[in-house]
């Protein structure tokens, strides 16, 4: 009963924010711009803190250890602690939701993200504070991940349910561009700082400038989300249950099994997600001559591949469909995989090769994760979906993404770079298991 004055107060924000956009019908192409700033400002912040830890963290806040390799890898264990946050922060925002609104749980969790991600830019050394800036690393990155959590809105659903039928395919994909147009905007940043300040100003205070930006690039992020949130279609849907919440344990109760094949359903491609973009600067930082300047500038290029072969997963899928465009996608990363164990060297010595290595990752990369969104969430009927894809989303980027750049680093350095495709061909492997265990998946999207 306590709650019910903030549930009516709740209501009635909401009530008064789309009386501001009753005036026009939101279009498939307004929900599309919304979700692409969404999910870019999400990315940005993200490959903001993955860039630098490898390039800041170990000699910032590691430094008491001599070896780099060391370092890096207690860099890359707090790197995953976000991935861990993440199923925990869907259980606590979407009871935000069902109690406060889909704004209300937006604009908490947007702020927290750009906040946890700017505080971060102020943090003081360990040389400075010792041990304890190394926990409130730690505590901010896990602030990270709950809040990526409670971003999730609902707009990809509400994008794929307004797409036309002969058209899911690509509206599916339109989500997905987010993730190479965050890297490039934190790949530039962090390349133009390289390349312009010498190490010492770097890792004095050039590396802090673009997780500042973060805090600017939520809050335009919130902006355009809320416009959508607070739409007429949006409040259609929800009166339909179409986007619902739904508390978690009803809905591991019901579809335990349809989460749990939904998260291995995308493994390839979020197994290959950082060993294209967060392990290749690692490996070459700490084992090679090229600066990470210069390779952060071929990795942006490589993310424009990748944004166009999202586009043309969306081409594909609507003609052969979904699944048939996953299971594709997934052999190819397979065959990239075995080629990575047999010929290693490719990403080796030869600048080519590593060049070659991150451009043909990422164009796979593309294929693959442009058909991720939802993967599953045909599976769990209209009350399930928004809430069972949150859930789906978390536990493949921790199962898939969140501990690579820590393992493959790890056995890559003891046991030589086939590695590296051993662990993203048991990720194809994960993909294509659960791909056969699941053959309606995906038939009505």
């Amino acid at each position: 009963m306590s709650i019910e004055p903030s549930l009516a107060h709740s209501a009635a924000l909401e009530h008064d924010a789309r009386q501001v956009h009753t005036d026009h019908k939101v279009a498939p192409g307004e929900i599309a711009i919304g979700v692409v700033i969404g999910r870019a400002s999400e990315y940005f912040d993200f490959f903001v803190f993955g860039i630098a830890s490898v390039l800041v963290f170990p000699k910032v806040f590691f430094s008491f250890e001599p070896d780099q390799l060391t370092a890096t890898l207690y860099s890359f264990a707090v790197f995953a602690l976000a991935f861990v946050a993440r199923p925990f922060g869907t259980v606590i925002f979407m009871a935000v939701d069902r109690r406060h609104g889909r704004s209300v749980k937006l604009t908490i969790a947007l702020f927290l993200l750009g906040g946890s991600t700017a505080a971060i830019s102020f943090l003081p050394s360990y040389a400075s504070i010792g041990y304890a800036s190394i926990w409130l690393l730690a505590a901010l990155r896990i602030a990270q991940g709950l809040a990526l959590a409670g971003a999730w809105d609902g707009l990809a659903s509400l994008l794929a349910l307004n797409a036309p039928p002969d058209r899911r395919g690509w509206y599916a994909m339109i989500p997905q561009l987010g993730a190479p147009l965050g890297f490039i905007v934190a790949g530039l940043l962090f390349s133009f700082f390289l390349v312009n300040l010498s190490s010492e100003d770097f890792l004095d205070w050039g590396w802090r400038f673009p997780f500042y930006c973060a805090f600017t690039i939520n809050v335009v992020a919130l902006f355009a989300r809320l416009s959508i949130v607070a739409s007429d279609e949006f409040k259609a849907l929800m009166g339909q249950r179409s986007l619902e919440p739904v508390p978690i344990f009803e809905l591991i109760r019901r579809h335990a099994l349809d989460v749990w094949i939904g998260a291995f359903v995308p493994l390839a491609a979020f197994a290959l997600f950082h060993l294209v973009t967060i392990f290749p600067i690692s490996w070459l930082s700490l084992f090679a001559d090229r600066p990470a300047g210069e390779f952060l500038i071929v990795q942006c290029s490589g993310a424009i591949v990748c944004a166009g072969a999202i586009a043309a997963s969306g081409l594909i899928a609507d003609q052969i469909g979904r699944r048939n465009t996953l299971l594709l996608s997934s052999g190819l990363i397979a065959l990239f995989a075995l080629g990575s164990i047999i010929a290693p060297l490719i990403f080796g010595e030869s600048a080519i090769g590593q060049t070659m290595y991150v451009n043909v990752g990422f164009m796979l990369l593309g294929l693959a994760y442009g058909q991720t969104a939802g993967a599953v969430t045909s599976r769990l009927g209209a009350r399930y979906r928004y809430t069972g894809a949150a859930l789906t989303s978390d536990l493949a980027w921790m199962f898939g993404a969140g501990f690579a750049p820590l393992v493959v680093l790890f056995l890559a350095s003891r046991y030589g770079l086939a590695m590296v495709g051993l662990y993203l061909l048991s990720g194809a492997a994960a993909s294509l298991l659960a791909l056969s265990l699941d053959r309606s998946e995906m038939r009505q999207m």
